[in-house]
């Protein structure tokens, strides 16, 4: 069974989609969501853009609240930004809680995005790898 990784974030436009896509592709057995703790609503542009351009898109990502996910049991929340952390809400259970935190691209040019997308790929994947012992 695999292990369920929530990446939280406020917006849920930028950050913790990269992170819930890359989470997704490069770790077996990890099933990534994520959310906002106030959700925009919408993916931003050039999250979707790096994506698409990494092949690591898919059509299910969509930012959404936090109460769209609360019934799930999850093994382990990441939050991606202080604002997150801070707010963050309580988990049932044994749910462990770290924070790594990520500037945020957003407003910023394409390259942010990138560089955002190279972070998590390289710093947060083998973290989240080392939390759940895989």
């Amino acid at each position: 069974m695999n292990k369920k990784v929530l990446i939280l974030c406020t917006g849920n436009s930028c950050r913790s989609i990269i992170a819930e896509a890359v989470l997704n592709k490069y770790l077996d057995g990890v099933d990534a969501q994520s959310s906002g703790v106030k959700a925009s609503g919408k993916v931003n542009p050039n999250a979707k853009k790096v994506l698409e351009a990494s092949g690591l898109w898919d059509d299910s990502y969509h930012s959404k609240t936090i109460d769209k996910v609360m019934d799930t049991e999850f093994d382990l929340v990441v939050t991606v930004c202080d604002n997150a952390m801070e707010s963050c809400p309580m988990f049932p259970g044994n749910t462990k809680v770290i924070h790594v935190g990520y500037e945020d691209p957003d407003g910023k040019n394409y390259a942010a995005f990138e560089k955002t997308l190279k972070l998590i790929k390289f710093e947060l994947t083998p973290i989240v790898r080392m939390e759940l012992g895989l």
